[in-house]
């Protein structure tokens, strides 16, 4: 019979598949996310079910630092938005604060370049990094490899999702990418009122107009949450954090370290608005331990520096001034951009809990 036929090939098939140890882990199959654009796609690494299952793992698993004792999620916290909740600098294996704040991660597979300063092109790069740094994990990948080979059931789970036990750093980056892929924050009160599902109180509408209004709070040029969901324009800007007269006099170069642009000198990432009351304290360099810091900055302290983003002349002297109500009316918004739901998502979750 016909049909016996064609199960017959398909066994064959994927029996095939599986003896050239090409991966055939299904795909991970990711929510409807209404108002957000496509998601790009990395056609060199399909996000699969064990895939993610294995990125979750090592990302709580301390087996990737020197000492057995810091992972990924120290630095990530769910309960912060994957940031270091109250930290202005993490601290790596070596005991020594890092040089930047430690930024959230969801809704990652929308950037075109990650870290504060833009080194890192993809999600697999960036997964990288951590891991052999100095002043973070410190372990080499020879030492990584070694350990996740003796594991009794990381070589197991790559073959599920790669198709085959020989373990590398390329698929370690791989597999912590996929997982990071699905940390998807889409259900804030922001996404339930677009739904139509719930509705803004009169001080959350007036932050949500001060925000998007270009002769008020001029937030939409950089952080968007009119047309752009994502709350971000995912580039890269100098805010005006520092009165300086030349470029190199900057402290930290940021994206100017990774281009060797000196016009890039003192721009640092974008980040996204999401969660934003979760991943305190702000800028690339913590200075600012509240959202009230932070408004009050865009309000009346802004410097007129070198290489200061050309939108940020938009604000008047020194800032936008807002009034010490309209302030509050922009933090009352910005709290509906907070998702409990992805928070406490147990997918998201340690696995050894």
């Amino acid at each position: 019979m016909k049909w016996v036929r064609y199960i017959s090939l398909g066994l064959i098939f994927w029996g095939l598949i599986s003896f050239q140890g090409i991966k055939v882990d299904p795909p991970y199959v990711f929510p409807k996310m209404t108002w957000f654009p496509n998601m790009p796609i990395a056609k060199d690494n399909p996000v699969g079910i064990h895939g993610v299952e294995l990125g979750r793992h090592l990302f709580y698993d301390p087996i990737l630092s020197r000492d057995s004792m810091l992972s990924c999620s120290s630095c990530h916290q769910q309960k912060a938005a994957f940031s270091d909740p109250g930290s202005r600098f993490s601290v790596g294996v070596e005991g020594i604060e890092l040089d930047r704040n430690t930024m959230p991660l969801f809704n990652l597979a929308w950037y075109e370049a990650y870290f504060w300063d833009g080194r890192a092109s993809s999600l697999e790069e960036q997964a990288l990094h951590p891991v052999r740094a100095h002043l973070e994990m410190n372990l080499s990948w020879e030492e990584a490899i070694e350990r996740l080979n003796r594991h009794s059931l990381y070589p197991l789970m790559f073959e599920q999702a790669f198709g085959s036990r020989d373990i590398d750093s390329f698929l370690v980056g791989k597999a912590l990418a996929q997982f990071e892929r699905s940390l998807l924050s889409y259900n804030s009160k922001y996404d339930q009122v677009l739904r139509g599902e719930a509705y803004l109180t009169d001080d959350e509408y007036e932050g949500f107009v001060l925000m998007n209004e270009q002769n008020k709070g001029a937030c939409l040029h950089c952080h968007n949450t009119d047309a752009h969901v994502l709350a971000t324009s995912g580039g890269f800007a100098n805010n005006g954090l520092d009165m300086v007269s030349h470029p190199e006099e900057y402290p930290d170069w940021g994206l100017g370290k990774t281009s060797g642009k000196e016009e890039d000198i003192g721009r640092f990432r974008i980040p996204s608005l999401r969660n934003i009351a979760l991943t305190a304290p702000y800028m690339h360099d913590g200075r600012f331990k509240s959202l009230e810091e932070v408004l009050r900055f865009y309000s009346q302290e802004v410097n007129q520096t070198i290489n200061l983003d050309s939108k940020m002349f938009m604000a008047h002297p020194r800032g936008v001034q807002l009034s010490d109500r309209q302030q509050q009316q922009i933090i009352a918004f910005l709290h509906t951009l907070t998702d409990s739901v992805f928070i406490h998502n147990p997918a998201h979750s340690s696995p050894f809990n």
